[in-house]
């Protein structure tokens, strides 16, 4: 999944011997949660917006030097590492830099939540199966031939936990029926921790949903 073209690059960002009042203005004015800050026109860290109640406009943001929190990614960060970010930071933006840490723009956690919605893992008819297993005997190949042979495919599939060598797999599976792949799965010994129809999937996914919009409009 390509998010390069979701880069936003209308924001500012702020030099560190610039006074405080911009940025104030800027999270006035908005509701990110950070904002970039350079030096000699490289990125060094974000200001966040908690710190807002103790900025003096008057004072330039390295009085605040101490207060930047470092993240940020690049064009080719994958875009699982790029919500690790956002959730990390308890962040709802994220700078682009590159090699040479110049910012490029940012992410919005919006737009990437929104093309990760967008693609068939929630758009494409199907079940959730979620499945766990040792480690020493986790094997994705064995684990594509299972629901392939019982004559479905995988739409997407990620490892949603790892746990005292036990590993956690959510996948998401191009058919509702899924008790003859949960049996065969039963058959090699793994365990099943959760498998649902279409339409469970889909309300669940709406309870999700709305706990993440009240989380942006926080």
């Amino acid at each position: 999944m390509n998010l390069t073209q979701h880069i936003l690059n209308t924001l500012p960002v702020f030099e560190i011997e610039q006074t405080l009042d911009g940025v104030i203005s800027f999270f006035e004015d908005t509701s990110f949660s950070h904002v970039a800050v350079t030096e000699d026109g490289r990125f060094i860290g974000l200001l966040p917006e908690n710190d807002l109640a103790c900025f003096d406009p008057e004072k330039t943001i390295r009085d605040f030097r101490e207060s930047l929190e470092v993240f940020a990614v690049n064009k080719d960060t994958s875009w699982l590492d790029i919500l690790e970010e956002f959730s990390r930071h308890e962040a709802n933006i994220v700078p682009v830099v590159d090699l040479k840490q110049r910012v490029q723009g940012y992410y919005d956690l919006n737009e990437v939540v929104g093309v990760f919605i967008d693609t068939p893992f929630f758009r494409e008819p199907g079940g959730i199966l979620v499945i766990a297993t040792g480690l020493k005997d986790y094997s994705f190949s064995e684990i594509a031939q299972i629901v392939e042979s019982n004559n479905t495919r995988i739409l997407g599939a990620f490892i949603s936990g790892m746990q005292n060598d036990v590993v956690q797999l959510t996948m998401k599976l191009g058919s509702e029926n899924l008790n003859e792949v949960i049996q065969t799965f039963r058959r090699y010994n793994y365990s099943i921790l959760f498998g649902n129809n279409d339409d469970q999937f889909m309300e669940d996914l709406k309870q999700r949903s709305d706990y993440l919009d009240k989380y942006l409009n926080v």
